[in-house]
Formats: structure tokens, C-alpha cells, sequence
């Protein structure tokens, strides 16, 4: 009776020691896949991506494997095990249904590693949400919006987005300096005003090929875009190296021509309705009280 006692606390000892040296050597091998991505991408400049995802299958491999030793180390453990896979085809089926979802979000995990649509610390919108890719993950995909909350989406649903890259293939970006000015204003000045404004931002690049510039096609280009209700909408077209300069540039932009336009008389209007009645009008509340 005490050898049994002895045997099952050495079975015990030796299964707990497993799972620690398991822990512990995921552990280590995560920690050192970090800093060898971190050196390698600042010494070559290389995408990370890859690497990242490679750190996590790795890792899960290595909480597997030492998870499945422990397992078979323990001899009622191990019987347990054999009488499961008795039943393998129901038990099958089983996992078959609960791990669906899991395993969708793995292979959509694989695909977007293989064919690339985002890499890290690339500038994403998904179902409206906008931000840095942080981490692509076995099961998740994580982003950094812009107000420094992570946003946490499965794999299937990024595989299945339409995805809105900012630094997919060329970084740059047009940005729209949208203005309306009321129908009475200088439409040739306020062009001539935005177009001043755009030239002198220090963050505003020059987007043209050798050939537009032979053809003298211009910089800072402002249009006529629209005649709505109360005002003539104009756009001016400003390009900048990524999408954090294009968000200063138009936060600039958009306070500079307003303070111009007040300097020269343009006009930015606020709505106007008209109504009309068909008819005569009703009476106003002091001509009833007569009446």
C-alpha cells in the first residue's frame, strides 16, 4: 500500500514537472522569438509578419507536445486517454462540430500570413473599425486604433472583409480639403485660397511623374465639385507621405482657409430653407387671440 502511495505521488511529481518545464521552455522559446524579431526587422528591415506568426504556432506546438507527454506519463490518465479513442469517431464528430469555428480562424490565419492582404503595423479600416496591426495570432487578428484601444477580431471575419489597407503596395495618400462657400462669394478667390493654402504645408509632397510635369499638370489642384442647397462645394487635392501626415495636413488645412476666407470676405453660409405654403397662412398666436 505505501509503494502504491510512493509510486502515484512520483507519477504525480513527474506529471507536474512536465507541465512546468513545459511552461517554462514556451516561455523561453517565446521570449527569444520577440527579441530575434525585434533584431532581425531593425537590422534588415524585414516584415515581420511572418515571424510573428511562426512564433505562434511554435509555441502552441511546444504547450501541445508537453501537454500530450504529461498525459501519457500518467498511467490512469493514459488508460483514459485509450478508452476516448475507443469512441474515436463519435469523439471525432464531436470535436469535428466544436472546433470548427477555431479551426477556421487558424486556416484564415494561415491564408492572410501566405497571400499577405495586411502586414504588421500596417494602417487597416475593418467593419469600420481603424487602427495599427499589432499582432496576427493563431485565432485573432489584433489592431491599435487610434485611440490606443486594441481591437480584437477572429481570423474567418478578417478573411471575409473587405479590407481598406492605407500602406498596401504605396503609402502615400490624397487627402480631400472639402469647403463650401455661399453662392455671392469670389469662386476664382477661394480656389486661388485653398490652392495657396495647400502649396505652403510643410507636409504636402509632390505626387507627379516627370511626364506630368512636362505636361504641367498642377500641384495643389482645386475644383468646382458641387452646387448644393445653400453652397458651391469645392475640393482641393493635397498629397502627403502616409496617413498621419494626410490627418494633420487636413486638420491644418481646414483652420488656415477658414481664417483666410474670414480675412477676405468669403463666406462659408449656414443652411438656408425656404418655405413656402400653399395657400393663405395660418393666423400667428397674438392675431387668434384677437380674432
Amino acid at each position: 500500500m505505501k509503494d502504491k502511495i510512493l509510486e502515484n505521488i512520483e507519477y504525480v511529481a513527474l506529471f507536474v514537472g512536465i507541465l512546468i518545464a513545459t511552461f517554462i521552455i514556451g516561455f523561453i522559446v517565446n521570449r527569444f522569438f520577440k527579441r530575434f524579431i525585434k533584431r532581425s526587422t531593425e537590422m534588415i528591415d524585414a516584415d515581420p509578419t511572418n515571424y510573428h506568426f511562426l512564433r505562434h504556432i511554435i509555441t502552441a506546438t511546444i504547450y501541445v507536445v508537453g501537454l500530450g507527454i504529461a498525459v501519457y506519463m500518467m498511467p490512469g490518465l493514459r488508460v483514459l486517454a485509450t478508452s476516448l479513442l475507443a469512441g474515436a469517431g463519435v469523439l471525432a464528430v464531436a470535436v469535428g462540430f466544436a472546433s470548427q469555428q477555431a479551426l477556421s480562424n487558424v486556416i484564415s490565419g494561415v491564408f492572410i500570413v501566405i497571400f499577405k492582404p495586411f502586414r504588421l503595423h500596417d494602417r487597416l479600416t475593418i467593419k469600420g473599425k481603424s487602427g495599427v496591426v499589432e499582432d496576427i495570432g493563431l485565432r485573432h487578428t489584433v489592431i491599435r486604433d487610434f485611440e490606443n484601444k486594441r481591437v480584437i477580431l477572429p481570423n474567418s471575419v478578417v478573411n471575409n472583409e473587405v479590407i481598406v489597407n492605407a500602406d498596401y503596395v504605396d503609402e502615400r495618400i490624397c487627402k480631400w480639403i472639402d469647403v463650401g462657400i455661399a453662392y455671392d462669394s469670389d469662386i476664382d478667390k477661394a480656389r486661388e485660397i485653398m490652392r495657396d493654402e495647400i502649396l505652403n504645408h510643410p507636409l504636402l509632397i509632390d505626387h507627379r511623374t516627370d511626364e506630368q510635369k512636362e505636361n504641367g499638370d498642377e500641384l495643389g489642384v482645386v475644383r468646382v465639385i458641387g452646387l448644393g442647397d445653400s453652397a458651391v462645394s469645392l475640393r482641393g487635392w493635397a498629397w502627403t507621405q502616409d496617413v498621419a501626415d494626410a490627418f494633420v495636413l487636413g486638420c491644418d488645412l481646414l483652420e488656415s482657409i477658414k481664417k483666410r476666407f474670414d480675412q477676405e470676405g468669403i463666406e462659408i453660409p449656414y443652411p438656408h430653407r425656404t418655405m413656402v405654403y400653399k395657400g393663405e397662412l395660418p393666423p400667428s398666436p397674438g392675431e387668434a387671440e384677437q380674432n
